[in-house]
């Protein structure tokens, strides 16, 4: 079973989220994801400085299977990109919540991480 800690939020495409304390938030891809995936081979990060819209194609990550994009979970502005990514995805592999994690934002409205889905209710996605 994959690893879904409670205190982040999700999204169905899997994506996490976490508040940060400065009220920014930090993402990345779900362990399920990870998992589904295999063994990442290169990120694509977005760029800082970019603006996007909750739901845009932002990221992209390549396994030995497959590629698969990543989108943005809520609206607002690119303000880091963890760069070690480039010379070690496997980190998404191995510490998806943690040195794993793919990119920084300055919600534009921080009322859409509110209405993300929880950790049950993105155990109940998986299961479906």
């Amino acid at each position: 079973m994959s690893n879904v800690p409670t205190e982040l939020k999700y999204t169905k495409s899997h994506e996490w989220v976490q508040t940060n304390g400065d009220g920014t938030v930090t993402i990345g891809i779900t362990d399920n994801a990870q998992e589904l995936l295999g063994d990442l081979v290169f990120v694509e990060l977005p760029e800082e400085g970019s603006v996007l819209a909750a739901g845009d194609q932002c990221a992209v990550v390549e396994s030995v299977k497959a590629a698969s994009d990543v989108y943005a979970p809520i609206s607002g502005e690119i303000i880091a990109v963890n760069v070690s990514l480039e010379d070690e995805p496997e980190q998404v592999n191995s510490d998806p919540f943690g040195n794993g994690w793919l990119f920084r934002m300055q919600p534009e409205q921080p009322e859409q991480i509110a209405a993300l889905l929880d950790a049950s209710g993105y155990s109940d996605t998986l299961e479906a």
